[in-house]
């Protein structure tokens, strides 16, 4: 895209202006970090634009406060204050247990862990349904997808069934393929160096 124009123009039958606002569902993975950090950067700009943001964590661990949290929810608070910027409202899925660990090494049963996965995909379906928000960020929800706790192929026809201008941006390692295929811009993280390639563990300000 040099000078921010697209190399082709589709026989779409839309206006430049509709093409250029089309909702887009985005994803993010890869081995390398910077997933959902970049998945905050766009919600900023989505803020700034006054823009309702809706944030599905399914989460790290349940207790782990991230930066990316505190920050907006302020951003919310500064908003029912002034008008500045958009509202903002922020949701962990599950209580006390991690996405990141394998199936069977978490906290609570598996079967619970899939009921608390399904239980928020199914609030995301109604809140797209609703047109609740304009950015949805879905923050390591490819575990839940990649583990069969939510059906993919739902997801996809979902995603692809949304009313209005919703855009919906994925994180997570291992995306599966058809999430891949049905997506419009698609991210993948790949390490060429890491700190901790020299033993060197996250710190605060840059890993939370």
């Amino acid at each position: 895209m040099p000078k921010g124009k697209p190399t082709t123009v589709p026989d779409d039958g839309l206006t430049t202006r509709q093409r250029r606002n089309r909702p887009l569902v985005v994803v993010h993975t890869g081995e390398m970090k910077g997933k959902s950090t970049a998945a905050f950067g766009l919600a900023l700009r989505a803020w700034n634009q006054g823009w309702p943001i809706g944030v599905f964590q399914f989460v790290k661990s349940a207790k782990w406060k991230v930066g990316e949290e505190a920050a907006f929810r302020a951003l919310g608070r500064l908003h029912e204050e002034t008008g500045e910027g958009g509202p903002v409202a922020w949701h962990k899925m599950g209580s006390g247990w991690s996405w990141i660990q394998r199936p069977g090494t978490g906290t609570g049963p598996d079967s619970d862990h899939a009921a608390d996965a399904r239980e928020g995909w199914e609030q995301i379906r109604r809140d797209l349904a609703a047109q609740t928000y304009r950015l949805y960020v879905l923050d390591e929800f490819t575990y839940p997808m990649k583990w069969g706790w939510v059906d993919v192929d739902d997801v996809v026809t979902t995603l692809r069934e949304r009313p209005g201008d919703q855009h919906v941006v994925i994180t997570g390692r291992d995306a599966d393929p058809r999430l891949l295929d049905a997506a419009d811009l698609v991210v993948e993280m790949t390490k060429v160096k890491h700190p901790m390639d020299a033993g060197q563990k996250g710190q605060r300000g840059i890993e939370w």
